[in-house]
């Protein structure tokens, strides 16, 4: 099943260069840096990855790129579910060539299905592969709720190993919690409720601010693993106004500009995404240099 895939994992931004193509080296050097300020692996081409306006023959390659660059350093996830099971199934397929050491499937957004037709997407994809698979829960972005029986009956099936959970109910999450089998992790989905999820019972976070302060994240989630609360609690307090701005408008639009400012390469997002404006833009430059940042600063040239 490859290395631990870990409590504290970053869903990575997709670097672009300035003709809208992926910048490899640039996500190998983002991977490795992220690694060196306190994550245990990277998320790949999720929704902070701009998934949807990734190819399958982009993703496929970004994928192998991070891996060869993390090695065994750090863990790689790759998402590969969409909204076709199909296309999500043959993604799937594909990636267990690769070396990476688990994959994620999000709820299947736009076409709303029934609580039954995701419990048989999500079965048919890790049907489709050895790999360990990880859920994803955002109802914000999906439509869909994944209903904690649903999610229940599927931790049921050996290779579905856990849950990003970002529905943002905690009365939900208690009930996967306490519902799940033993090993069953379930990953905060939003950085603001890491704690609070893991002091029910969650296992770690798969975070947008650990771009910035991966060490200070790791920190926090180590803390409330060894239930220091109060330790935890003052950590949770300073960077939650963090947490917020990088949220002011669509995830990854502020976390890229924030990384972009830092001297990182990733470029602007896709369309139909766009930079923040100039007075967005300031106030996430605000909070940002608040902080102190764990990111490595690329060196300049």
């Amino acid at each position: 099943m490859g290395i631990e895939i870990g409590r504290l994992l970053t869903a990575m931004v997709t670097p672009f260069r300035e003709d809208g193509s992926i910048d490899f080296p640039e996500a190998r050097n983002l991977a490795q840096a992220l690694i060196a300020s306190g994550s245990d692996g990277v998320v790949v081409a999720g929704t902070t990855g701009e998934s949807p306006t990734l190819s399958a023959e982009e993703k496929i390659r970004l994928f192998s790129e991070v891996k060869d660059a993390l090695g065994d350093t750090g863990s790689v996830v790759a998402n590969t579910g969409t909204y076709n099971t199909e296309e999500s199934v043959e993604l799937t397929k594909r990636v267990g060539q690769l070396g990476v050491d688990g994959v994620m499937a999000v709820v299947p957004y736009y076409n709303k299905p029934t609580q039954e037709g995701l419990y048989q997407h999500f079965r048919a994809v890790a049907k489709s592969t050895e790999l360990p698979l990880i859920l994803y829960n955002v109802p914000t972005r999906t439509s869909t709720n994944l209903s904690y029986d649903t999610t229940l009956k599927l931790s049921r099936i050996s290779n579905i190993i856990g849950i990003k959970e970002a529905s943002g109910d905690l009365d939900q999450i208690s009930q996967i919690i306490k519902g799940a089998p033993e090993g069953f992790r379930v990953w905060s989905g939003n950085d603001n409720e890491t704690m609070f999820i893991m002091a029910l019972g969650g296992f770690g976070v798969i975070s947008v601010a650990s771009h910035l302060v991966g060490s200070q994240i790791r920190t926090m989630v180590q803390a409330m693993a060894e239930e220091k609360l109060h330790d935890a609690t003052k950590l949770h307090l300073d960077l939650h106004p963090l947490f917020k701005v990088l949220f002011i408008i669509s995830n990854p639009i502020p976390v890229k500009h924030a990384v972009g400012m830092l001297g990182f390469k990733v470029g602007k997002p896709r369309l139909p995404l766009l930079p923040p404006e100039v007075s967005t833009a300031k106030e996430i430059d605000a909070i940002v240099l608040q902080y102190q940042i764990d990111l490595p600063v690329p060196a300049k040239v």
